[in-house]
């Protein structure tokens, strides 16, 4: 290994260090007025190695410049009214947070923030997920408590605990670690307290409501849930949460409620058998509610279906039970005649809208429908879009990230038009008018080298098979066997490639390190039709095994640039186990140098074990790890019994509190290695789950990734 070894940096050139110090914008969330939205940001800087927050205050109309608010200390803002930001932070004392009011003017396109005053505070640190209702001025949240449920009991409690005389962590039941938590005695809960205007200030009251109290349930759900998990109207929450009934490593279930904001009338939505349900909202009229659920207990990557509840009639029924796509978010149109939501769709995430149809006499999953409810309409069709929210007069916000670009905001309009098409069946339906409000990237990405990704097709073990290659700077057509090439492979496995920025797995930094870049959305990928997606099911190591040797071949085939003895291959969670799989089964063909495996699958019926969410094994793999069919699959697909055909150089990347994929299975491979003598290096990152999220342990992360290739491939560009 080269001791000179350095990563490419120059001003045309996204480095690790250039990609991880951009501007990191959230989803815009807008005030009621519809004329200014809130932008979370973090920015790494490498200067100080710290990550600083500022909140964005954007105008939505092209043309205007936003106002950054430094937010020094972090912290959770939202809108209390259109000219008013609510500021949520620690407070010095570390033992509550304190909410601030920050007025804001909005004057000839101009923004300017006035002085924070305090509203009130908080008896807990974990209060999060803030939703408010102006009419009622009621403030929805959610905090972590213990059993007792008193968000007042909670420092006392803490102390208690903290002062047991042990450190002991006692279960009777799973999921006694989740994610990257060990699961101590405290759980979240949903909260409401009143935040009225007196004498034209904002005053927190210090009651607080835990309308989940004496339930069982807890929401949001662990470890991902926040605001998307519930919604609230002027007097009611809906919200999803585990069904309390099931044991919920093994179960994805989870039902959907609704609630009064005092705790009162609290009723179950949801009957009978089914999954997960998520992103539950109302429409403004407060009539309706909708949903996504999934069919089938213990499958978290089961078709997603929009299900309306008509709370005039108490009837429930299925929209999208013929479309074979899984929409994400929803939000009601303002008259609460439509749903746009978003969803995956051929590697991209679109915006699509469908009418709500007239509710049917009965509860039913498949109601008859007509034109124009049958099919959602694609409103968009490229990149990656994310927190749609409905603004007056016919406009929805949202983000927008590509592969060339963080996520900026956007603004739809026109859409009362879009919907009188759709309504009227026009053939050629008018799609709104788009536009882009921010360029938060744009300086820092100016002059850089980043390709906007290029597809290709090809014939795979069912279907076609979709690709995205990303070509290094200075690439040219008439270029002969001289560029290295990297195939990237996906985790999930029920995920995909996607025309979006990463600050993981972000192709044009491999690229831009001088790699051909190619990634395949083999079996197991979303955005191409469930079929595709459930093809992997009991089948890890055979029908993705033909997509990705297929889309090689067509690669090496199609592009006489790329030098195939100058390959190698990397890939992380199903992608590791993929890399795992490739090494004990060089019959393939790929003829990889190096290979780089991060929190990868090693041994198949371990991780049936070992893993936090044990339903997932249980799906894939047919049964539970013990199980003859399981048993059987186990045998013929794990990467443990392949082991003595391992000789491909082979680096090992694994968090510590990765509990999705215990860091051992890294290890082990590693020992494997090492006593094979195959050139081998494990980096351990005692700090991450299964992600690399601190930036300095991620500009690592890059260094060690490409200086092992550098080892086997050489210099590149």
């Amino acid at each position: 290994m080269s001791p000179s070894f350095a990563l490419k940096e120059s001003d045309d050139v996204l480095s690790p260090k250039d990609m991880l110090s951009l501007p990191r914008p959230g989803d815009p969330l807008p005030n009621i007025a519809g004329d200014l939205a809130l932008v979370p940001i973090s920015q790494y800087s490498s200067d100080d190695r710290k990550t600083h927050k500022l909140l964005a205050v954007v105008p939505l109309e092209s043309g205007s410049r936003e106002y950054s608010l430094p937010l020094p200390k972090g912290g959770d803002a939202f809108w209390i009214d259109s000219r008013t930001i609510a500021h949520v932070v620690e407070a010095e004392s570390g033992k509550k947070q304190d909410i601030f009011a920050v007025p804001v003017t909005y004057e000839n396109g101009i923004v300017a923030a006035g002085e924070p005053v305090l509203v009130g505070s908080f008896p807990v640190t974990t209060a999060a997920d803030f939703r408010y209702s102006p009419s009622s001025g009621t403030l929805v949240f959610s905090a972590y408590v213990y059993a007792d449920g008193d968000l007042e009991a909670v420092t006392a409690n803490d102390e208690a605990y903290d002062n047991r005389g042990n450190t002991a962590l006692v279960y009777d039941q799973t999921f006694e670690r989740q994610w990257d938590t060990w699961v101590g005695p405290k759980r979240k809960s949903l909260f409401t307290v009143k935040l009225q205007k007196e004498d034209s200030k904002y005053v927190l009251r210090n009651s607080f409501t835990n309308v989940l109290k004496g339930t069982e349930l807890s929401s949001p759900v662990e470890p991902f849930g926040g605001k998307d998990d519930f919604d609230i109207s002027d007097s009611q929450i809906i919200f999803t949460a585990k069904d309390p009934k099931l044991p919920q490593a093994m179960h994805t279930k989870q039902n959907i409620y609704l609630v009064g904001f005092d705790g009162s009338n609290l009723v179950e939505l949801t009957s009978g058998i089914h999954g997960a349900t998520h992103a539950p909202v109302f429409n403004r009229q407060g009539t309706k509610v909708a949903w996504l659920q999934l069919d089938e207990d213990g499958h978290e990557s089961d078709r997603h279906k929009i299900v309306i509840h008509d709370l005039i009639k108490g009837i429930s029924f299925t929209v999208t039970q013929e479309w074979d796509r899984s929409p994400s978010v929803l939000v009601f149109s303002e008259d609460g005649d439509f749903l746009y939501f978003t969803a995956e769709d051929m590697a991209r995430v679109k915006i699509f809208v469908l009418p709500v149809p007239p509710t049917p006499d009965k509860s039913t999953t498949h109601p008859k429908l007509s034109d124009p409810y049958k099919t959602p309409v694609a409103l968009t069709d490229s990149h990656a879009a994310s927190g749609i929210q409905i603004l007056p007069n016919g406009r929805i916000s949202f983000a927008v990230s590509s592969l060339t670009a963080p996520k900026d905001v956007f603004i739809l309009g026109n859409l009362r038009k879009v919907e009188v098409d759709i309504m009227n069946m026009t053939p050629n339906i008018y799609r709104g008018e788009l536009t882009r409000i921010t360029k938060f990237s744009a300086d820092s990405l100016q002059g850089k080298s980043l390709h906007p990704g290029e597809e290709f097709w090809f014939e795979g073990a069912t279907q076609q098979i979709h690709g995205w290659i990303l070509t290094p700077p200075g690439y040219q057509t008439t270029d002969m066997k001289k560029w290295p090439i990297v195939l990237l492979i996906h985790g999930g496995p029920e995920s995909c490639w996607q025309d979006s920025w990463s600050t993981r797995w972000n192709p044009n930094v491999f690229a831009n390190q001088g790699y051909f870049v190619v990634m395949i959305n083999p079996t197991g990928s979303t955005s191409f039709g469930q079929n595709l997606t459930e093809g992997i099911k009991e089948d890890w190591g055979g029908k993705p095994f033909v997509d990705l040797r297929n889309g090689w071949k067509y690669v090496l085939d199609h592009y006489p640039q790329v030098d195939p003895e100058r390959a190698v291959a990397a890939g992380a969670s199903w992608g590791g186990y993929a890399i795992n799989w490739i090494q004990g089964n060089p019959e393939f063909g790929f003829n990889f140098k190096a290979l780089f495996c991060h929190d990868g699958v090693f041994d198949v019926t371990y991780k049936g074990y070992a893993t936090d969410e044990l339903f997932f094994f249980n799906h894939e793999w047919g049964g539970r790890p013990w199980e003859p069919k399981s048993l059987e699959l186990s045998r013929k697909y794990s990467p443990v019994y392949t082991v003595s055909k391992w000789s491909t150089p082979q680096l090992i990347v694994h968090g510590s509190k990765d509990y999705r994929l215990p860091e051992t299975e890294g290890i082990a491979v590693f020992h494997a290695l090492q006593q094979l003598g195959v050139p081998s290096r494990l980096v351990i990152f005692p700090d991450e789950n299964h992600w690399v999220l601190n930036p300095g342990n991620s500009l690592k992360w890059h260094y060690e990734v490409f200086r092992w290739f550098n080892q086997y491939v050489g210099k590149t560009g």
